[in-house]
């Protein structure tokens, strides 16, 4: 069992299932099982995530001032997941809300952050909860910028989930880019091939890890150990019903083993398992499974 900090997004989420993008326009549908609503947010995926896999996590977050922590509280009872709520402070002006249609593969997300980017997180908090961590792991939130500071204080290994590296979203990240120690990196929506991107971020961050997920044909892992870029193609466990979230859970399960074995190349194949079982699930937060399926899911495919 390792102890992990958790900082990032927690949000209401409406997830919708529609036939095609863009979505042709009706005045009216009811269709059962269509609409699917929780809680979600990458921050709070991840800490769902790890604490699934037996972690100790701290979670920290915001909510808006008029929602209960119970709320969550309830939600995580609905999964049986003991994951505290202690950490959520209700600052918040509005709730984090976002809404995702979903295709075959394909989505387009709606994302209301409300006033996080200008609200604050609690200092004392974060220094005192940071201090018996193996692992941190953030995202690029303006309100989680004080932790990179305190992991350099505290020699605490860091973790960052970049949501894009378009130049306009990562102007004002570099000190986040730059501080990272494992990065994870989506190609949703890059500008440039996922093997130059890999490149600029060894060569401009100095980056100890780089996980690249490309989507249906898998990953790409860089480690500065052996300067060595692999491409690992997915394995199947469980029918696609929604990829929103995989790339949550392959980051979560990646830092698990590593934490636990800092062998970069084991933890990657079974945080392919861990992503492949999540996306036969349509909520973000849920359809996690333990270290002993994996277990059983890599017997099958790989020894």
């Amino acid at each position: 069992m390792s102890k992990f900090m958790v900082a990032g997004f927690v949000q209401m989420e409406t997830i919708v299932k529609v036939e095609e993008l863009p979505v042709p326009y009706k005045q009216f549908e009811s269709i059962p099982e269509m609409v699917d609503t929780g809680i979600g947010g990458a921050g709070f995926n991840e800490a769902m995530a790890l604490k699934w896999l037996g972690n100790e996590v701290d979670f920290m977050s915001m909510v808006a001032r008029n929602m209960s922590r119970h709320q969550i509280e309830a939600y995580l009872e609905t999964y049986e997941v003991d994951l505290s709520t202690e950490y959520v402070l209700p600052l918040l002006d509005g709730m984090p809300t976002s809404v995702i249609l979903y295709c075959k593969g394909k989505k387009q997300t709606f994302e209301d952050v409300k006033d996080i980017r200008h609200v604050d997180y609690d200092y004392e908090i974060l220094e005192r909860q940071i201090q018996d961590k193996d692992m941190v792991l953030m995202s690029n939130c303006n309100f989680c910028r004080p932790i990179i500071s305190l992991a350099k204080k505290y020699q605490k290994p860091l973790a960052l989930n970049v949501r894009s590296m378009r130049a306009e979203k990562i102007a004002n990240k570099e000190d986040f880019l730059a501080a990272a120690d494992i990065l994870y990196i989506s190609d949703d929506d890059l500008e440039s091939d996922p093997y130059d991107c890999i490149r600029e971020c060894r060569e401009r961050y100095d980056s100890e890890i780089v996980i690249m997920g490309i989507g249906d044909k898998g990953v790409i892992l860089y480690t500065k150990e052996d300067n060595s870029f692999i491409e690992y193609k997915p394995v199947k466990t469980n029918e696609i019903v929604n990829t929103v979230g995989a790339g949550n859970a392959l980051f979560s399960g990646f830092l698990h083993y590593y934490t636990k074995t800092k062998d970069a190349k084991e933890a990657i194949k079974n945080a392919l398992l861990f992503a492949s079982y999540k996306i036969g699930f349509v909520g973000t937060s849920h359809g996690f499974m333990t270290e002993e399926q994996i277990e059983q899911w890599k017997k099958l495919i790989w020894i």
